[in-house]
């Protein structure tokens, strides 16, 4: 039987469906990640330009992807839109990866970047900020510029070593074929970016490759009584090691890779364990040198104790504890604060 309603139950029905669609209805969890992103944009976002504070003022295609991305969970088609532009115009190569700095000049362009040299996790997040930005406002030129920009990772980043698929952190300079070894940085496996590529791609089983060999890899590479995993990792015939790698640190880095699992729903409870005991300390060092056990004089910042209560949230139900932005963060606790928010959004909490 058909149900009948009065018109003017229908018409209420209609606003308040359309009162939701404007953002009326939204979850807390939603409107605190707007307002703290309405900060990150005043403080970090010029012309375009995401602006790292605490590093002489320089972008990088990380932080144009976390800008991007950003924009799109809090609705801001205007400010992803000349994100896009400065970040396409500026820094994108012909082959569609990314320049991975801009150090600002007198002529405000290409001639800017100092290195020629890309960085995948930039690449990474570009392509996964434009394919959310396809879903949400049904643009579907984003999608076939992250497209573009997979493929080109595919054909310059993703490295066979034996049987494991790597992601090589640039094009440039990672692989060592005198030693027959590659370095490696494991927070550049964004997983949750990692599994989206792959339902585009058109060789969707190579990413599911990079996607397990990133798990195995932070269930293997652990460093110190601690058992952290390091900023930068060598992966050669006879192991895993820091030797000669960028750092020998758990750090800036690596304190992403607990969150990017559990923004993935990689829920192994080994997985998370030692990061958990790391957190557990009174005063928890923002890093941890693997070769001598030295740990930071400073403790975790205000970013690093977002990801550790987001992945304990998580993982293990804990109660959501993160700090506002404000004038005191600088652009990277910033950023891992709003990433923090933003898994515990995807996750539906």
């Amino acid at each position: 039987m058909r149900t009948r309603y009065a018109k003017g139950f229908v018409k209420c029905v209609v606003i308040i469906m359309a009162t939701c669609l404007l953002g009326a209805c939204t979850s807390p969890a939603y409107k605190t990640f707007s307002k703290e992103f309405q900060a990150y944009k005043a403080l970090f976002i010029e012309q375009g330009r995401v602006v790292d504070t605490g590093n002489q003022g320089v972008s990088h295609s990380e932080g144009q992807g976390y800008g991007m991305l950003f924009s799109v969970v809090a609705d801001d088609e205007k400010t992803f839109n000349q994100l896009w532009a400065w970040t396409k115009q500026t820094l994108q190569r012909e082959d569609k990866l990314f320049h991975w700095r801009y150090v600002p000049c007198a002529s405000g362009d290409k001639r800017c970047i100092d290195d020629p040299n890309n960085a995948s996790d930039g690449d990474l997040l570009i392509a996964w900020a434009l394919l959310r930005a396809a879903d949400e406002w049904g643009n579907e030129n984003f999608r076939q510029e992250a497209k573009a920009i997979i493929l080109a990772m595919e054909n310059a980043l993703l490295y066979k070593l034996d049987k494991q698929t790597l992601l090589l952190p640039g094009e440039y300079g990672f692989v060592d074929k005198e030693t027959s070894s590659v370095q490696v940085n494991l927070s550049y496996w964004v997983f949750p970016a990692i599994e989206s590529v792959a339902k585009v791609s058109s060789r969707p089983g190579a990413w599911r490759k990079l996607r397990d060999s990133g798990i195995q890899l932070v269930l293997e590479a652990k460093f110190t009584q601690h058992k952290l995993p390091p900023d930068w990792l060598r992966i050669a015939a006879n192991g895993l090691s820091v030797n000669e790698t960028v750092n020998q640190e758990y750090g800036y880095n690596a304190c992403r890779i607990p969150l990017h699992l559990a923004w993935a729903g990689i829920a192994q409870p080994q997985t998370y364990s030692a990061f958990n005991q790391w957190w557990q300390q009174d005063t928890t060092p923002a890093t941890l040198n693997l070769v001598n056990g030295e740990p930071a004089e400073y403790q975790m910042t205000a970013g690093m104790q977002a990801v550790a209560s987001a992945v304990t949230h998580l993982a293990y139900e804990t109660p959501l504890e993160i700090d506002a932005i404000s004038r005191k963060t600088d652009y990277f606790s910033a950023s891992l604060i709003l990433l923090s928010r933003m898994a515990v959004l995807d996750a539906g909490q």
